[in-house]
């Protein structure tokens, strides 16, 4: 059936703005015989699912591993990464019995996937090994037994860093005869999330050393630059990497579909989320499992929507349709997750909650809306159709974002170009003081006791002075009765959630969540907050208390908030001007306030503007990093200075969608400001700052990367065909009559012929 609708595709409207198609052949198999230290009792279970050898990287890793060395094993999807770790840590538990292996995932429904595998090996194998889950949804009752019996312990970061090591006493166990340390999907852990598990290992390790283990680490990955340097500073030790992949892989058509110009003059596109609803629709309509990935929640549940009302007139495949996405309550999502694997769903649209490798059968089509961010994310999500091997199609719909356009028309971008570096910075201020309260309270710290890579004693002095630690006797103690881990969000930049209240007809059940920094932008008074298709008024949000009350409507329109930002420098830390030249590349630490004070109300298909209305909520200040660009503009003073801003903020927006590009971080990972004459520079400058307390180093990178980022921008700008600005290049902009991209290509061609640096 896949082949049909791919053959009615070419042969259809659609295939004109196809700009990519590529048939990747199938792959065939690398194998080694199993390892001579391989227990007999897992060699006769693997046989029993027809496994008689292994590929050769799931040999290699089961040697190092089982010979004490630390490993990071990057393949792509569907390639049987999970037996890499499996083999050894099931292998030393029946040769030692009291042996302990921790397993850390990113998310609950790749852990829920994973230990339902671990469970069914466990009873093949006599029930001598006992796998548990342990995360926020693991009944109270069933706790003591997981600390005491299990030998193998699955669960996350968030439960490892607020559930585990804060009671590491309970846990006595565990640490005492903890042999193996499993992190999957390592590509994971960037940015701020990562730089916070780099600390949380950071207190695991430590807690280890106190108990007398020593555990050895078996990191997965999909494909990143560096996997050593990263695995390295992640868990602070060396990592052999195994990177040759022996699995096979099926045939598989990947295509890139940019939707149509309807508007040549300005360059607007028809709607990548009808496009998305409509291709999705050819492969869901005949039967063929299909996932929609999207990045935005407000997208994902105006696509569910999209695709139950397309489909209300066959009957039941309106249930066959569902939506998944961080915020959905756990019962929610683990029965989702369950009949995707019985083939009970036959369409999901899901954030990137669904990209790991959670094994959902039968899937043979992905469609995604949207470049998902980095290259590894994209590829990821085109490896999660086509798992058994037969003909699968993976689709990209690009947006008219500058991020989307430029992908979709340069496909050597993704194809010739390795996956970015993954990027962390466990050292940043704000985080490693947050671990360093959560590590005292766990023990006390010796003086001069190291955590990572650089000394601490002058945080731990801090502490002291702000009365938080106690110094007595060379150690450092906690002071405080609470324990700190409560307080801090490994994920978001605000320890603080707020949840959904549904009021309708009386009730009073929670729907789901949004972190603090998203409540302005979706869950505001007036806003339509959408779950899984269903649409809900905001009647009340509760600042204080942090809770939403919301009523079930149904309406034609969603609504979507505008966000005001300004930026005021602090400190410049590496700046470069040429002697004589007026621009100056630089990056620094600033302070950021942002605030909402309107929405509008979008209409659905048409997506027209059909009203708006006020918001009134407190200000957001963060303390972060910015790379910023000033220059002189040698134009006619009789330009309005209107007109000079909406030049700068067509470069802004087009930096901001290129700069990912070079990064591997997320366009929501990044904010812009545009200032006509900036109070720090004096010119007009532009500022792109981290979405993060402190910064995880993406400005610095930046930084070093300026004049790759400003050629791309540039590239991009020129390859658009409209005349005086777009979506698609320059961005939304309020007057692009007055020649905005015009102005914008000069902005862009100073800054390259002044540009300082290098071409990475």
């Amino acid at each position: 059936m896949v082949a049909q609708v791919l053959e009615q595709l070419r042969k259809s409207e659609l295939a004109k703005n196809i700009t990519f198609w590529q048939a990747v052949p199938a792959k065939p198999a690398e194998y080694c015989p199993f390892p001579s230290s391989l227990n007999p009792r897992i060699a006769e279970l693997l046989q029993g699912k027809g496994i008689n050898m292994l590929y050769t990287h799931q040999a290699r890793a089961f040697e190092l591993v089982s010979s004490g060395r630390d490993v990071v094993v990057v393949t792509p999807t569907a390639s049987g990464k999970t037996l890499c770790y499996n083999l050894p840590v099931l292998n030393h538990i029946l040769e030692n019995p009291a042996g302990r292996a921790l397993y850390l995932f990113p998310t609950k429904a790749l852990a829920q996937d994973q230990v339902a595998e671990l469970m069914s090996m466990g009873e093949q194998l006599g029930h001598a090994i006992k796998t548990y889950t342990y995360d926020g949804d693991t009944a109270s009752d069933a706790r003591q037994a997981i600390r005491s019996a299990g030998n193998i312990v699955v669960t996350n970061p968030d439960m490892l860093h607020s559930g585990i090591l804060p009671h590491h006493t309970k846990w006595m166990g565990l640490f005492e005869n903890l042999s193996y340390v499993v992190i999957d999907e390592l590509h994971i852990y960037r940015g701020v999330f990562g730089s916070h598990v780099a600390n949380v290992i950071r207190r695991l390790q430590r807690i280890c050393r106190f108990y007398g283990s020593n555990p050895v680490f078996i990191c997965a990955s999909a494909t990143i630059a560096n996997p050593g340097e990263h695995s390295r500073r992640l868990i602070g030790r060396e990592t052999v990497v195994i990177d040759e992949n022996g699995a096979p892989s099926g045939p598989k058509e990947i295509i890139f579909y940019n939707p149509p110009v309807v508007n040549q003059a300005l360059g607007i596109r028809r709607s990548a989320l009808l496009e998305t609803r409509r291709i999705a629709e050819e492969f869901i309509g005949k039967k063929i499992q299909t996932m929609v990935f999207t990045r935005a929640r407000v997208d994902l549940e105006v696509l569910v929507s999209y695709l139950q009302r397309s489909f209300k007139r066959l009957g039941d495949l309106t249930e066959k349709i569902r939506g998944y996405r961080g915020g959905y309550l756990p019962k929610q999502r683990r029965a989702i997750e369950r009949e995707l694997r019985e083939g009970k769903v036959l369409g999901v649209v899901s954030t990137n909650a669904l990209e790991l490798g959670v094994d959902i059968g039968s899937l043979q089509a992905v469609v995604i809306n949207g470049y998902p961010g980095t290259i590894a994310s994209l590829w990821q999500q085109i490896g999660r159709a086509g798992r058994k091997h037969e003909l699968a199609a993976a689709v990209l719909v690009g947006n008219s974002s500058p991020l989307n356009q430029y992908i979709v028309n340069h496909p050597e971008f993704v194809l010739g170009r390795g996956a970015e570096r993954a990027l962390i910075d466990p050292d940043n201020l704000y985080i490693i003081l947050s671990h360093l309260k959560c590590a005292a309270f766990e023990l006390p710290f010796q003086d001069g006791e190291s955590f990572g890579e650089e000394s601490v004693a002058e945080y731990l002095n801090f502490l002291v002075d702000q009365e938080i630690l106690r110094f007595v006797e060379g150690r450092y103690y906690w002071m405080s009765e609470a324990y700190p881990a409560s307080d801090i969000s490994l994920r978001s930049a605000s320890p603080d959630n707020f949840v959904i209240i549904d009021i309708t007809e009386g009730a009073s059940n929670v729907i789901g969540e949004v972190d603090r920094f998203s409540a302005p932008m979706l869950i505001h008074e007036g806003a339509i907050y959408m779950h899984e298709g269903s649409q809900y008024h905001v009647d009340e949000l509760d600042w204080e208390r942090q809770k939403a009350y919301a009523h079930r409507v149904k309406v034609d329109y969603y609504t979507d908030a505008n966000l005001d930002v300004d930026l005021k420098v602090l400190s410049v830390g590496e700046s470069s001007q040429p002697e004589g030249q007026p621009a100056a590349h630089a990056w620094g630490e600033v302070l950021v306030t942002a605030q909402t004070h309107l929405y509008k109300k979008i209409r659905f298909y048409t997506h027209e503007n059909v009203g708006w209305g006020p918001i009134s909520l407190p200000e957001q200040e963060m303390h972060t990093t910015a790379f910023w660009y000033a220059q002189e503009l040698d134009l006619d003073p009789s330009v309005p200075s209107a007109v000079v801003q909406n030049a700068l903020n067509g470069v802004a927006h087009l930096l901001l969608n290129t700069a990912p590009l070079e990064l591997m971080c997320e366009p929501g990972d990044l904010g812009v400001v545009a200032q006509v004459k900036s109070p720090f520079t004096q010119l007009p400058t532009i500022y792109v700052y981290e979405k993060y307390p402190g910064g995880v180093g993406y400005a610095k990178q930046l930084f070093d990367l300026s004049s790759s980022v400003l050629e791309r921008a540039y590239q991009l700008l020129m390859d658009c065909g409209c005349e005086q600005g777009c979506p698609s290049c320059i961005g939304p902009q309020v007057d692009t009559d007055q020649a905005a991209k015009q102005y914008s290509r000069l902005f862009l061609e100073e800054a390259l012929r002044h540009g300082s640096q290098p071409k990475a």
